[in-house]
């Protein structure tokens, strides 16, 4: 989650919402992202769609049944959706998000009963730190547009 939570920062330098995301396979590192909406002007640029992404190119399958996700924050139903979809074997997530996260903050996509695919979460790891680089984030982003009115 460390690594994770280092590609957040490098989201906020860049100016982008503060999430990272890092893929592991058997211990070693096999993806590494960071948000890059504002970059890409793509609003699928997601860290987790990123990481997801390069862990399949490296490990040429779709499947990513034995990889685990770490992420800063609670994916979104978009990112909860790719995680079913490529068959991640385990998500682990740091801070929860009650407005859009699929993982049990918003909703909880792991509780649909006909998915052919059942992720393993877990979550809270980091959970402080990433809060509070996201909570300051905003809160520049509050603070500097309310100086433009």
């Amino acid at each position: 989650m460390q690594l994770a939570y280092n590609a957040s920062i490098d989201a906020y330098r860049q100016n982008e919402v503060p999430v990272g995301a890092i893929i592991a396979y058997q211990g070693e590192v096999v993806a590494s992202a960071h948000n890059q909406v504002e970059f890409t002007r793509d609003a699928t640029a997601h860290a987790e769609i990123l990481a997801i992404t390069q862990a399949t190119q490296k490990l040429g399958d779709w499947r990513l049944n034995d990889c685990t996700l770490y992420v800063t924050k609670e994916p979104c139903p978009m990112c909860s959706g790719a995680a079913v979809m490529s068959r991640l074997g385990k998500v682990v997530y740091a801070a929860s998000d009650s407005k859009m996260g699929f993982l049990g903050g918003a909703l909880d996509i792991s509780k649909v009963q006909s998915l052919n695919h059942k992720l393993n979460i877990t979550s809270g790891l980091l959970k402080e730190e990433c809060k509070e680089v996201l909570s300051h984030f905003f809160s520049q982003k509050r603070d500097n547009s309310s100086h433009r009115d």
